[in-house]
Protein backbone atom coordinates (compact mmCIF):
# COMPACT_ATOMS: atom_id res chain seq x y z
CA UNK A 1 0.00 0.00 0.00
CA UNK A 2 1.07 3.39 -0.53
CA UNK A 3 2.00 6.33 1.89
CA UNK A 4 -1.08 7.95 0.82
CA UNK A 5 -3.56 5.37 1.52
CA UNK A 6 -1.91 4.66 4.91
CA UNK A 7 -1.74 8.51 6.25
CA UNK A 8 -5.02 8.60 8.37
CA UNK A 9 -4.03 5.50 10.47
CA UNK A 10 -0.57 6.35 11.07
CA UNK A 11 -0.92 8.52 13.81
CA UNK A 12 -3.54 8.41 16.43
CA UNK A 13 -3.12 12.09 17.06
CA UNK A 14 -4.89 13.23 13.52
CA UNK A 15 -7.67 15.43 13.42
CA UNK A 16 -10.55 13.17 12.27
CA UNK A 17 -9.51 10.76 15.58
CA UNK A 18 -9.45 13.29 18.05
CA UNK A 19 -12.71 14.49 17.17
CA UNK A 20 -14.18 10.74 17.05
CA UNK A 21 -12.72 10.03 20.19
CA UNK A 22 -14.13 13.24 21.53
CA UNK A 23 -17.46 11.73 20.13
CA UNK A 24 -17.49 7.85 21.12
CA UNK A 25 -16.51 9.36 24.78
CA UNK A 26 -18.97 11.37 25.45
CA UNK A 27 -22.10 9.71 23.58
CA UNK A 28 -20.59 6.61 25.52
CA UNK A 29 -21.04 8.31 28.77
CA UNK A 30 -24.02 10.10 28.47
CA UNK A 31 -26.11 6.76 27.38
CA UNK A 32 -24.42 5.62 30.44
CA UNK A 33 -25.98 8.31 32.18
CA UNK A 34 -29.13 7.81 30.77
CA UNK A 35 -29.64 4.65 31.50
CA UNK A 36 -28.55 5.02 35.26
CA UNK A 37 -31.37 7.49 35.36
CA UNK A 38 -33.76 5.36 34.16
CA UNK A 39 -32.77 2.10 36.67
CA UNK A 40 -31.73 4.04 39.43
CA UNK A 41 -35.42 4.02 40.69
CA UNK A 42 -36.44 0.70 39.15
CA UNK A 43 -33.64 -1.55 41.45
CA UNK A 44 -36.35 -2.55 43.59
CA UNK A 45 -38.50 -3.69 41.18
CA UNK A 46 -37.37 -7.10 41.79
CA UNK A 47 -39.45 -8.92 38.36
CA UNK A 48 -37.94 -6.48 36.28
CA UNK A 49 -33.83 -7.28 34.83
CA UNK A 50 -33.27 -4.49 33.27
CA UNK A 51 -32.21 -1.93 36.04
CA UNK A 52 -29.61 -4.28 36.79
CA UNK A 53 -28.67 -4.89 33.16
CA UNK A 54 -28.58 -1.20 32.56
CA UNK A 55 -26.17 -0.54 35.69
CA UNK A 56 -23.64 -3.29 34.30
CA UNK A 57 -23.91 -2.08 30.80
CA UNK A 58 -23.39 1.32 31.83
CA UNK A 59 -20.59 0.50 33.85
CA UNK A 60 -19.07 -1.39 31.11
CA UNK A 61 -19.78 1.69 28.90
CA UNK A 62 -17.75 4.07 31.46
CA UNK A 63 -14.75 1.89 31.36
CA UNK A 64 -14.63 1.62 27.77
CA UNK A 65 -14.92 5.41 27.65
CA UNK A 66 -12.19 5.94 29.77
CA UNK A 67 -9.90 3.64 28.39
CA UNK A 68 -10.59 5.14 24.62
CA UNK A 69 -9.82 8.64 25.92
CA UNK A 70 -6.94 7.37 27.74
CA UNK A 71 -5.74 4.06 25.75
CA UNK A 72 -4.07 3.32 22.99
CA UNK A 73 -5.19 2.81 19.54
CA UNK A 74 -7.34 -0.31 19.92
CA UNK A 75 -9.56 -2.05 17.48
CA UNK A 76 -10.69 -4.55 20.12
CA UNK A 77 -11.55 -1.84 22.36
CA UNK A 78 -13.64 0.27 19.50
CA UNK A 79 -15.47 -3.11 18.97
CA UNK A 80 -16.16 -3.30 22.28
CA UNK A 81 -17.46 0.36 22.57
CA UNK A 82 -19.53 -0.11 19.38
CA UNK A 83 -21.02 -3.74 20.40
CA UNK A 84 -21.79 -2.01 23.99
CA UNK A 85 -23.86 0.91 23.05
CA UNK A 86 -25.60 -1.32 19.97
CA UNK A 87 -26.51 -3.99 22.96
CA UNK A 88 -28.60 -1.11 24.50
CA UNK A 89 -30.41 -0.38 21.04
CA UNK A 90 -31.58 -4.06 20.17
CA UNK A 91 -32.18 -4.61 23.64
CA UNK A 92 -34.97 -1.90 23.29
CA UNK A 93 -36.00 -3.37 20.07
CA UNK A 94 -36.15 -6.68 21.45
CA UNK A 95 -37.84 -5.67 24.93
CA UNK A 96 -40.70 -3.22 23.21
CA UNK A 97 -40.78 -6.00 19.90
CA UNK A 98 -43.28 -4.78 17.35
CA UNK A 99 -44.47 -1.67 19.54
CA UNK A 100 -40.83 -0.30 19.57
CA UNK A 101 -41.18 2.80 17.35
CA UNK A 102 -44.56 3.95 19.08
CA UNK A 103 -42.81 3.29 22.88
CA UNK A 104 -40.05 5.15 21.60
CA UNK A 105 -41.98 7.97 20.25
CA UNK A 106 -43.83 8.27 23.65
CA UNK A 107 -40.67 8.42 26.06
CA UNK A 108 -38.33 11.36 25.90
CA UNK A 109 -35.41 9.89 27.76
CA UNK A 110 -35.43 6.62 24.89
CA UNK A 111 -35.31 9.02 22.09
CA UNK A 112 -32.47 10.60 24.29
CA UNK A 113 -30.70 7.36 24.43
CA UNK A 114 -31.36 5.89 21.03
CA UNK A 115 -30.13 9.27 19.56
CA UNK A 116 -26.81 9.46 21.57
CA UNK A 117 -26.01 5.61 21.07
CA UNK A 118 -26.40 6.08 17.45
CA UNK A 119 -23.91 8.82 17.17
CA UNK A 120 -21.63 6.96 19.77
CA UNK A 121 -22.16 3.72 17.71
CA UNK A 122 -21.36 5.70 14.56
CA UNK A 123 -18.37 7.13 16.14
CA UNK A 124 -16.78 3.82 17.16
CA UNK A 125 -16.95 2.18 13.87
CA UNK A 126 -15.65 5.04 12.37
CA UNK A 127 -12.76 4.49 14.92
CA UNK A 128 -12.42 0.53 14.40
CA UNK A 129 -12.09 1.17 10.67
CA UNK A 130 -9.42 3.89 10.80
CA UNK A 131 -7.54 1.88 13.58
CA UNK A 132 -4.35 -0.11 12.42
CA UNK A 133 -4.69 -3.62 13.05
CA UNK A 134 -4.34 -4.84 17.58
CA UNK A 135 -0.91 -6.23 16.34
CA UNK A 136 0.59 -3.37 14.54
CA UNK A 137 -0.83 -1.51 17.81
CA UNK A 138 0.32 -4.22 20.47
CA UNK A 139 3.71 -3.54 19.07
CA UNK A 140 3.82 -0.08 18.69
CA UNK A 141 2.92 -0.02 22.31
CA UNK A 142 6.07 -2.37 23.33
CA UNK A 143 8.50 -0.89 21.02
CA UNK A 144 7.93 2.48 23.30
CA UNK A 145 6.44 4.78 20.90
CA UNK A 146 3.25 5.48 22.96
CA UNK A 147 2.56 8.52 20.52
CA UNK A 148 2.82 6.60 17.31
CA UNK A 149 4.87 9.23 15.80
CA UNK A 150 4.69 8.62 11.88
CA UNK A 151 6.57 6.72 9.54
CA UNK A 152 9.13 5.15 12.32
CA UNK A 153 6.38 3.22 13.59
CA UNK A 154 4.92 2.67 10.52
CA UNK A 155 7.47 0.62 9.15
CA UNK A 156 8.62 -1.21 11.88
CA UNK A 157 4.89 -2.32 12.56
CA UNK A 158 3.99 -2.67 8.76
CA UNK A 159 6.96 -5.08 8.16
CA UNK A 160 6.10 -7.36 11.39
CA UNK A 161 2.67 -7.28 10.15
CA UNK A 162 3.68 -8.70 6.11
CA UNK A 163 4.26 -11.82 5.67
Amino acid sequence: MSDETDSPTVRRDTRRKRILRGVAVQTAVAAAAIHLLWAWPRLAAPPDARPYLFVAGSALAVAVAAATLRGGEYRRLYALGAGTLGTFLVGYLAWHGADALATLSADAIAIAAAVVELGGLGAYLALYRLAPPTSVAVERRRGGDETDRGDESEHDGREEAVP
